[in-house]
């Protein structure tokens, strides 16, 4: 299975989303079945390293950080079999680059993964990008949280 985040710029979000599945599929034993890959639908960033909180806050967790900043292309789509976008701003902006319904179907929200999305609903993973160091820590505690749900569904073949 090929996994990829995306956010808006691929600086804070999606590479952090990327670092935590990383980890967490490893350590379920998954790390040879599943890749996880980022990218952003601007293309702000590209060639760029992940920002300066988001390697800061997330190495002090224990994250590594390879990829640099790509621009999502159409292409990516057929690549991956789960896109996992962070907001309904990059909801969008994905559904509108997905020309077919193959493609579309292959894109969710990761906060549908949270283990509270069927009580709260499904919660946007907000921007941390400008603020400061306390929002890349409520990043990071929300996509930890939606990756196990991730990880769970994949093992429970839900994905």
């Amino acid at each position: 299975m090929r996994i990829m985040t995306v956010c808006l710029g691929n600086i804070c979000r999606s590479p952090a989303a990327e670092a935590v599945l990383q980890r967490k599929l490893a350590e379920a034993g998954l790390a040879d079945e599943v890749t996880v890959t980022s990218a952003g639908t601007a293309d702000y960033h590209v060639g760029d390293r992940p920002h300066e909180l988001t390697r800061a806050v997330g190495g002090e967790l224990g994250y590594a950080f390879e990829s640099v900043g790509v621009h999502l292309a159409a292409e990516h789509l057929d690549e991956a079999d789960l896109v996992l976008v962070m907001d309904e701003s990059n909801l969008a902006d994905v559904h509108a680059l997905a020309a077919t319904d193959e493609r579309r179907a292959k894109v969710r929200m990761m906060g549908e993964f949270a283990s509270d999305a069927a009580t709260a609903g499904v919660l946007e993973v907000p921007d941390p990008y400008g603020h400061p160091r306390a929002q890349f820590e409520d990043m990071y505690r929300q996509l930890e949280d939606a990756a196990d749900g991730v990880v769970a569904a994949i093992r429970d073949g839900r994905l």
